[in-house]
């Protein structure tokens, strides 16, 4: 399963300009905040069609459009495309030349397609947030270990403390030589 990386482009249909914003989201919060940030910047458009997939959950809109003729095209694509935490908003502005229900069909599915295909997908792999304690010792090993994981801190006292992002082959390696507590389940995108 993939993400992206956040990528912005522009595709024109019959005078007609498709503006395609995909973006990385962790949750529903995440959607709506893209979502009004979209609406702000492009307030004058025609429409915001949209469509996301966060774990089980899909959803998407056709904003005025006719039904199943922009949400769904976008949705199919993610999906097509095996993405997860995805947004992707395909703003239109009219220009002037009706379209016709397959002419917006292939419109949004072209322009979600374009930005798949030029954004980076990023894997994601089921992982832990840990802290882990250690003393001196064992940082040079420790941290080859764990080299390719983001450290979101370093405490360095009497032992050392990393709060770290680890996939689950790299936590059954680290419990067995240094104490780890975790704290949650993540998503870690690479």
């Amino acid at each position: 399963m993939f993400t992206v990386s956040n990528y912005e482009c522009t595709n024109v249909v019959n005078k007609s300009k498709f503006i395609t914003n995909i973006i990385s989201v962790d949750n529903i919060d995440d959607v709506n905040k893209n979502l009004e940030i979209i609406k702000s910047k492009y307030k004058d458009a025609t429409h915001h069609c949209y469509a996301y997939i966060i774990d089980n959950i899909k959803r998407f809109n056709d904003d005025k459009e006719p039904s199943g003729t922009a949400g769904m095209p976008i949705l199919e694509c993610l999906e097509k495309n095996n993405l997860n935490h995805v947004l992707c908003i395909v703003t239109r502005y009219f220009g002037g030349i009706k379209l016709g229900a397959g002419g917006l069909l292939r419109a949004y599915s072209n322009s979600c397609s374009n930005a798949i295909l030029n954004t980076n997908k990023l894997e994601m792999i089921k992982g832990l947030n840990v802290l882990i304690t250690f003393d001196y010792t064992k940082v040079n090993d420790i941290d080859k270990l764990i080299n390719n994981f983001n450290i979101n801190s370093k405490v360095f006292d009497k032992l050392i403390t990393y709060d770290i992002d680890i996939d689950y082959d790299t936590y059954e390696k680290l419990k067995n030589i240094v104490k780890v507590e975790v704290k949650k389940e993540i998503i870690i995108k690479k």
